[in-house]
């Protein structure tokens, strides 16, 4: 679980992506001459060595040996990390086809992105889009039709879902504060809006774009007067989920998250589906298209599971009382 993400020096490097008819399911996973395929990981975050997020390379590894597939003996992988410069993620993703990957693996919707905007050919596998087909990264979610599938989040309904936890845990609920990075895709945003309009919730936007704006943006948010904070996915925010807890905790805003990790990080809530779960699944949609299965054959996947997750001890520092109908739903509580 602790091994350093980095791999170098394993296998031999492919020079341009093996043809179509070289993948053989249940086959030889070496190519001509005796090479083996290699797999492009393209993240937005810092190398995991200091991010200490290993455990989710291993989720990716662990999916991948569900296909039969296992580094440095039948598959390499060619690690990319952007280190939360954004703007990095083309570049990057350019490298990984000037290598001849034969997949890329882009574990959130900024990386997904500019897979797509560098190869139309390779195929990529995402995770973590909240919408495939608004994103442009699919036809349909039964049938992708191009040269990606993934995983979603399950679409706008679990933003919806978010707003609708708040509101049943505070129930003088009525001016919601939102923490967005403007560089990730937009729909997150506006779908988010339209599910407040429904459920009569101000909402007050605050962005960071970068770690520095954060302390700020909780400043702004206590200004006008916000009541709870919803997170809106973004990796930073991800990896930084301790200090949003601290911060919430510190400023006294009920805040929830995409993930469960945000609730065990301090968070009031957290809702969706845990985040290895996606690395693992996604590292077997990989191993399958290694072995020969086509990404606009392969239906994007909804996750299996959702959990709610509740921090008591965040409540009573808080001073909240969480209504039992919403206790007895949660799959996990914190006390």
């Amino acid at each position: 679980m602790n091994r350093r993400a980095f791999v170098t020096g394993l296998g031999a490097v492919l020079t341009a992506p093996f043809a179509a008819e070289a993948q053989r399911p249940g086959g030889s996973t070496q190519r001509p001459g005796g090479k083996l395929p290699r797999v492009g990981y393209l993240a937005a975050g810092p190398s995991l060595d200091r991010f200490g997020g290993s455990y989710l390379i291993e989720a990716f590894r662990e999916g991948l040996r569900e296909s039969g597939y296992v580094e440095g003996q039948s598959v390499t992988i060619e690690f990319k990390f952007a280190e939360q410069r954004y703007e990095r993620l083309p570049e990057l993703a350019a490298e990984l086809v000037r290598l001849g990957v034969d997949v890329i693996f882009a574990p959130n919707e900024l990386s997904a992105d500019s897979a797509k905007q560098a190869t139309q050919t390779i195929p990529i596998v995402f995770t973590g889009a909240s919408d495939p087909v608004a994103s442009q990264f699919v036809v349909s979610l039964s049938r992708p039709g191009g040269n990606m599938t993934g995983l979603t989040l399950t679409g706008t309904q679990v933003r919806g879902k978010r707003l609708s936890l708040l509101k049943e845990a505070l129930v003088k609920l009525s001016r919601v504060a939102v923490l967005s990075n403007p560089r990730v895709p937009t729909h997150h945003l506006a779908a988010s809006r339209d599910f407040a309009r429904e459920m009569a919730l101000k909402l007050l936007v605050f962005e960071a774009r970068i770690p520095r704006d954060i302390e700020g943006a909780f400043l702004a948010m206590l200004k006008d007067r916000a009541q709870a904070l919803l997170l809106l996915p973004d990796i930073i925010f991800y990896q930084m989920q301790e200090q949003l807890g601290q911060l919430a905790l510190r400023h006294r805003l009920p805040m929830i998250g995409w993930r469960p990790d945000f609730a065990r990080s301090g968070a009031l809530l957290a809702y969706g589906a845990e985040l290895t779960t996606d690395h693992r699944r996604g590292g077997a949609l990989v191993g399958k298209i290694l072995s020969g299965a086509k990404p606009s054959d392969l239906p994007v996947e909804e996750p299996s599971k959702l959990e709610l997750v509740i921090n008591l001890k965040t409540a009573k520092a808080l001073g909240l009382t969480i209504p039992p109908s919403l206790l007895l739903r949660a799959d996990q509580v914190i006390e």
